[in-house]
């Protein structure tokens, strides 16, 4: 069972900052087998908090956008991946859209088709991150 953590929708921030101030008690004291995290903005602050993820977790770093639909150079994904790679071990991160593509049942910034050109381009990063 994983966790996500929602870091706010449809424009209304529930939080900013780093994973800092939470991070020792989140990944030490939850009993989750993965945490969903979103970095896909500076607000999420850097990946020092994970120095505290136990070595039998995984860690699903939420660095594409689901707010723009312009798609993340894959080199900037595979530099944040490897500066994860510094707390996490490589094998034990994922990557993922930092969160779901409607806010709201009325919010609609993706049509079907961007939603299908992002994921595949998730698809392709991956790929090439872990060869």
């Amino acid at each position: 069972m994983c966790v996500h953590l929602c870091r706010g929708n449809s424009g209304h921030g529930q939080a900013s900052g780093g994973y800092d101030p939470v991070a020792e008690r989140l990944f030490q004291r939850l009993d989750f087998d993965g945490f969903f995290l979103e970095y896909d903005t500076e607000r999420s602050g850097d990946f020092q908090p994970l120095r505290f993820v136990p070595r039998d977790r995984v860690v699903v770093l939420g660095l594409m956008s689901t707010k723009q639909k312009a798609l993340e150079p894959i080199d900037a994904l595979k530099r944040r991946v490897d500066d994860a790679a510094r707390f996490v071990d490589m094998a034990r991160l994922c990557l993922s859209p930092q969160c779901g593509f409607a806010s709201t049942a009325d919010v609609a910034r993706f049509t079907a088709d961007d939603e299908e050109r992002k994921l595949a381009h998730l698809v392709s990063a991956a790929s090439q991150i872990w060869r």
